[in-house]
C-alpha cells in the first residue's frame, strides 16, 4: 500500500534526555543482573497509570503535529522490533508503542507511558538491525527506569517552582523544538551540578540496561558502541553535531564505558535481516523529496549491488519503488515477478506489486494473491490494508467494508484503518459512516472538538432512534470524557 505521511502542523518532540529471526541465548551470564536497579522509584511523583495518561495525551498531539510516517510496512517494522526487545527487557510496567516520524537529523526519544519515537534518519545510518535495536533497546531502557518522572521527582525535592520550569520547557520544546530546546538547556544550566549528573546517570544507565536487553533479544551487543561511533564520528566530520547529542550527550567515558560492557558478553555473529535491508531501501527511495540525487541511496545502492545475496535483493526492491514512484510500472514489474517467484511470501514485495497492480486496473489479480497470501499469515495488518484498498479498487465495497470493520475493532489505534473506512464509506454514498470514520481519525489526533461535531451529523443523519445513532451518541459521550481527561495536561 503507497506510505502515507503525516505533514507536520507544528513539529512535535518530547525527549527523555540516547537515543541511538535468533532466539535470546542465555548460556552467558548476565552480567547485568548482578548490579543495582535504580529506576522502579518515582511513584510518588507519577504513578504507572498518571504515565500512561499523559503518554496517550502527548501521542495525540504527535499524530496532530509531527510528520509522522503512515506506512503499514515501517510500521509494522519497528513495532515488531521494538517487541522484540520489550519481551526481553526487565521492569516492564506499562504497554509499549513505537513511531516512525519523517526527519533527516538522527534522533530517538522516549516520552511518558512506553512510547517511542524513531527518525527515519536512523535508518541511514545504521548498518544493521542490531545498531538500529541498539536505539531502540536505550530508549525502552529509559521508560522502563522511568527517568523521565524521576527527573521530575528530582526537582520536586529542590523546589516547585524548578519541577514547573522543566514542565515548562517541555511544553514549549513541543510547541517550537528550536526554542524549546533552547529554554531547557538553559534552564538545566541553571540549576545545582548534581541534576547535570543525574542526566548523565540516566544516560548510562539507559546504556547497561539496554545492552543487557539487546544481549537478550538475540542482537549482537557491539551493537550499541559501534552506533554510538557513528555518531561520534560525525562530530568529527561535520561542524554541527547529530541532533541526537542534543539530547543524549556522548562523552568519550560514555563510549568506553559500552564498549567495555558490551565485550563482557559472549561474541555474537548475528545473521543479516533482510527485513531490515528492505525497511531500510524503502526508507530511502519514499521519504527522500528527490531518492534519484540522493547521496545516501545511490551510495547504499551501490554497496548493495556489489554485496550479498540478501544486499542484492534490498537494492533491486528499491529500484523497484524507484521505478514505481516515476511510474515506470512495467520495469517495475518486471523487477519484482522473478523476486516474487522465488519468495511468494515476502510481503515487502506482496505491498510493491500490489500498489503496482491497483495503478495498472489489475486490481483482481491483487485481491486473489492477497487472499493467499493471509491464508499462510492470518491477520497480518499490512496485507489486510492491502486487500481493503484492492477490494476498493475493484469496486468491492461491502467485502472492503466488512474487512474494515474487524480491522479497526482489531486497531482502534491506526489512523490508516479509519481513513480507508472514510473512503470505502464515500465511494459507498454512506455520508453517517464517512463522517464517522473521519472522527476517529480526528480523535486519535487530539481535535475532538471537530470529531464530535462530526459525529452530531452522522447521529442526524441516520434513523431516529435506530442503533446507529444511538452509538453515534454513546460514541460523543466517549469522547467528551477524554477531551475532559486530557484538559488537565494543556
Amino acid at each position: 500500500m503507497k506510505l502515507r505521511l503525516k505533514k507536520p502542523l507544528v513539529a512535535l518532540l518530547v525527549s527523555t534526555l540516547l537515543s541511538t529471526s535468533v532466539l535470546p541465548a542465555h548460556a552467558a551470564i548476565d552480567i547485568e543482573d548482578t548490579l543495582p536497579d535504580m529506576g522502579t522509584t518515582a511513584g510518588s511523583t507519577l504513578s504507572i497509570n498518571q504515565e500512561i495518561a499523559m503518554g496517550d495525551y502527548y501521542t495525540r498531539q504527535l499524530r496532530n503535529s509531527a510528520p509522522l510516517v503512515f506506512d503499514p510496512l515501517l510500521s509494522n517494522y519497528i513495532n515488531n522490533l521494538g517487541q522484540r526487545l520489550v519481551s526481553n527487557a526487565s521492569s516492564v510496567k506499562t504497554p509499549f508503542h513505537f513511531y516512525l516520524v519523517n526527519n533527516p537529523n538522527i534522533n530517538a526519544f522516549a516520552y511518558f507511558g512506553g512510547n517511542i519515537v524513531l527518525h527515519s534518519a536512523l535508518f541511514r545510518y545504521s548498518r544493521n538491525e542490531s545498531e538500529l535495536a541498539s536505539v531502540i533497546a536505550h530508549e525502552i531502557s529509559h521508560v522502563t527506569q522511568r527517568h523521565l518522572a524521576r527527573m521530575l521527582e528530582d526537582q520536586s525535592k529542590t523546589t516547585p517552582l524548578a519541577m514547573a520550569g522543566i514542565l515548562g520547557s517541555i511544553l514549549i520544546f513541543m510547541a517550537n523544538p528550536n526554542a524549546g530546546l533552547a529554554t531547557f538547556t538553559g534552564s538545566m544550566a541553571g540549576m545545582q551540578q548534581n541534576m547535570i549528573t543525574f542526566t548523565q546517570m540516566n544516560e548510562q544507565e539507559a546504556d547497561r540496561i539496554g545492552i543487557q536487553t539487546l544481549y537478550r533479544a538475540g542482537f549482537d551487543p557491539q551493537g550499541m558502541p559501534n552506533f554510538m561511533q557513528i555518531l561520534a564520528d560525525q562530530v568529527r566530520y561535520s561542524s554541527k553535531p547529530p541532533e541526537m547529542l542534543l539530547t543524549h550527550p556522548l562523552p568519550d567515558s560514555r563510549l568506553s564505558d559500552a564498549r567495555s560492557r558490551a565485550a563482557q558478553y559472549a561474541p555474537r555473529k548475528v545473521p543479516q535481516s533482510a527485513n531490515f535491508l528492505y525497511a531500510k531501501m524503502r526508507v530511502l527511495t519514499m521519504l527522500e523529496k528527490n531518492p534519484a540525487s540522493s547521496n545516501a541511496l545511490q551510495t547504499t545502492l551501490d554497496q548493495f549491488r556489489q554485496g550479498t545475496e540478501l544486499e542484492k535483493s534490498a537494492a533491486n526492491y528499491a529500484q523497484a519503488l524507484l521505478y514505481s514512484r516515476d511510474r515506470k510500472f512495467n520495469d517495475a514489474r518486471k523487477i519484482l515477478a522473478p523476486m516474487l517467484a522465488k519468495e511468494p511470501n515476502n510481503i515487502w514485495l506482496i505491498d510493491a506489486i500490489t500498489d503496482i497492480d491497483v495503478e495498472q486496473n489489475r486490481a483482481a489479480e491483487a485481491i486473489t494473491r492477497l487472499q493467499q497470501a493471509l491464508k499462510q499469515s492470518p491477520n497480518n495488518k499490512v496485507l489486510t490494508v492491502n486487500l481493503a484498498n484492492a477490494y476498493m479498487q475493484n469496486k468491492q465495497y461491502n467485502e472492503a467494508n466488512r474487512l474494515l470493520y474487524r480491522y479497526t475493532f482489531d486497531n482502534p489505534d491506526d489512523p490508516i484503518g479509519w481513513q480507508l473506512v472514510a473512503e470505502n464509506a464515500a465511494k459507498q454514498g454512506n455520508r453517517a459512516q464517512e463522517l464517522a470514520a473521519y472522527a476517529e481519525d480526528l480523535a486519535l489526533r487530539g481535535d475532538f472538538e471537530t470529531a464530535i461535531r462530526y459525529l452530531g451529523d452522522a447521529s442526524r443523519q441516520v434513523k431516529l432512534g435506530s442503533n446507529e445513532q444511538a452509538r453515534f451518541d454513546a460514541r460523543i459521550d466517549q469522547l467528551r470524557k477524554l477531551q475532559h481527561k486530557d484538559s488537565q495536561f494543556k
